[in-house]
């Protein structure tokens, strides 16, 4: 059984990876119901959250059904990040999560996010102000390194255990990498077998199908899987992961109905979130994933990115439910 303190997430759990723009309360509300076990809010600005700006505070928001749930704060000045902290301890999830891997210029060449992998005693003591502030455990999600030369993810598990983290979750690329070439998981093994290491260490990247989750946990020995880019637009890949752990048999691909029933789903959650032109508008976004592969779906994608309300929406999907397009 993997723990984060006292929360038991199962014997392998199968983590949703904090993404920003995707990673908001419809998005994590169809990946629940797709047998995700455990996710996160999309990153939040430490500096955002004590200045209390609303889009900061909005990504707060947890419902009842998300649950297990943590909350990802980034930022490089440890007191404002320790007041952060406590503005998302109190916002009741299951851990506080701190981002030391964003890998964009914005965040990281500022000194936060993967920017942290470049001074290891702040990370510590940003880490260690953070986990005093907070009620419930502290987690982290980081890289292996800067860039080629400083993989240092080592001593960084071996720092962050020190002051008291309960998880670590580790991306397979340094932040010069970005999100290119392949993910390296044999410095995730590494930590995972270091003597030291006791808490749950999590892999991440490039885990895109059943066959590889099954192929990367037992070639990695990890505790579990966080799971990203490949759930945008296809939240069945975590119940396809866990059916094919379990028989060894791959679930048959979603049907056109099936994704149009999820995409309701989203788009249900996504209004009743943020009101309807908001909720309609920022689906947008979703549907070139959610119809990827299907031919003729042109344009019907068109028709739903045009479409300006809940129900002009939900039209299209009846004419792509009566189009009989082939998955």
């Amino acid at each position: 059984m993997v723990k984060i303190g006292n929360l038991e997430l199962g014997e392998f759990p199968l983590l949703l990876a904090p993404m920003e723009d995707i990673s908001d309360p419809p998005f994590r509300a169809v990946c629940k119901e797709n047998g995700v076990d455990m996710m996160y809010t999309e990153f939040i600005s430490s500096e955002a959250l004590i200045r209390n700006a609303d889009k900061s505070i909005q990504k707060l928001d947890i419902y009842a059904q998300e649950r297990p749930i943590g909350i990802q704060i980034f930022g490089d000045k440890p007191d404002v990040m320790r007041e952060a902290a406590k503005i998302a301890d109190a916002a009741n999830p299951e851990i506080v999560d701190i981002n030391y891997g964003c890998p964009v210029k914005k965040v990281a060449c500022k000194g936060a996010g993967a920017g942290l992998l470049q001074d290891l005693p702040k990370m510590q003591k940003i880490t260690e102000e953070i986990v005093k502030a907070c009620t419930r455990p502290v987690t982290v999600k980081t890289r292996l390194g800067w860039d080629e030369s400083t993989k240092n993810i080592l001593e960084a598990a071996k720092r962050l255990q020190d002051v008291g983290i309960s998880a670590l979750t580790i991306h397979g690329r340094t932040r010069a990498q970005m999100y290119k070439g392949e993910a390296d998981w044999s410095l995730i093994a590494a930590v995972k077998n270091m003597q030291d290491i006791h808490i749950p260490i999590f892999g991440n990247g490039d885990i895109d199908s059943p066959e590889k989750a099954l192929e990367y946990r037992n070639r990695y020995g990890v505790d579990g899987i966080m799971i990203g880019r490949a759930a945008i637009g296809y939240p069945w890949i975590f119940n396809e992961v866990k059916h094919f752990f379990k028989t060894g048999e791959i679930l048959p691909k979603p049907t056109i109905e099936q994704r149009i029933d999820v995409v309701k789903r989203h788009l249900e959650f996504a209004v009743k979130w943020k009101g309807e032109k908001t909720g309609v508008f920022e689906m947008r976004s979703h549907y070139t994933n959610y119809f990827r592969g299907i031919d003729g779906i042109k344009p019907f994608r068109q028709k739903l990115v045009e479409a300006g309300s809940y129900l002009e929406t939900v039209e299209v999907l009846g004419e792509i439910a009566g189009a009989e397009l082939m998955v």
